[in-house]
């Protein structure tokens, strides 16, 4: 098998995941093309996660990360990939994927639900706009109902988006061994954010 020699990872790994990834994408465009009105998307969503323990700080970050809003329904959707998220310790990242989230067989994350005070933004006046976003957030192939709130900023026609919010791992059975439990929180801080594009109409 050939490898890239910069990286030592395997070139069949890499091409699966960026197929993995346009496949993500392309759902969640198909989806938002269902509804009437205007449509936003990014490819480059960004994902933080930051967990802060007595022992060892653990953050990671994904920029990658596909997302869409429907502007007439409020229709809001997240996706990525976990094998996409990078951690300055290469071992750190190896366990996270191996050991906690299952990567190989939970291979992505997910949000879908919508903005409920869709209405009160203006998409056509530059601006900051408080949201509530709702819906159904899938981590670690258990499904949860979530509730957060954000900023939606407007300037020059474009449209950015920002939230962050906190994760119970026991709530997404992501268990952390007796061993290490002083090391690890319960909880981590996650924070996403993108800039929105306009998605092209026929």
């Amino acid at each position: 098998m050939k490898t890239d020699m910069k990286k030592n990872i395997p070139l069949i790994t890499i091409n699966t995941y960026m197929i993995m990834k346009n496949i993500f994408f392309l759902i969640l465009i198909f989806s938002a093309q269902l509804a009437t009105g205007q449509k936003y998307f990014s490819k480059t969503g960004k994902i933080t996660f930051y967990s802060d323990a007595p022992l060892e700080k653990i953050e990671a970050q994904n920029t990658s990360a596909s997302t869409a809003i429907d502007v007439a329904s409020g229709s809001m959707e997240w996706a990525v990939l976990i094998r996409g998220f990078k951690f300055q310790k290469a071992l750190m990242q190896v366990h996270f994927n191996e050991s906690y989230m299952e990567s190989q067989t939970y291979p992505k994350a997910k949000f879908k639900g919508k903005i409920d005070n869709i209405k009160s933004i203006d998409f056509k006046k530059d601006g900051k706009y408080d949201v509530t976003a709702s819906g159904q957030l899938e981590i670690h192939g258990i499904t949860k109902p979530i509730t957060s709130t954000g900023v939606i900023t407007v300037k020059n026609g474009i449209v950015t988006a920002k939230s962050k919010f906190s994760v119970l791992l026991a709530d997404y059975g992501i268990e952390i061994p007796k061993l290490v439990a002083n090391n690890i929180s319960k909880s981590v801080e996650v924070t996403v954010e993108a800039d929105y594009q306009i998605l092209p109409t026929e």
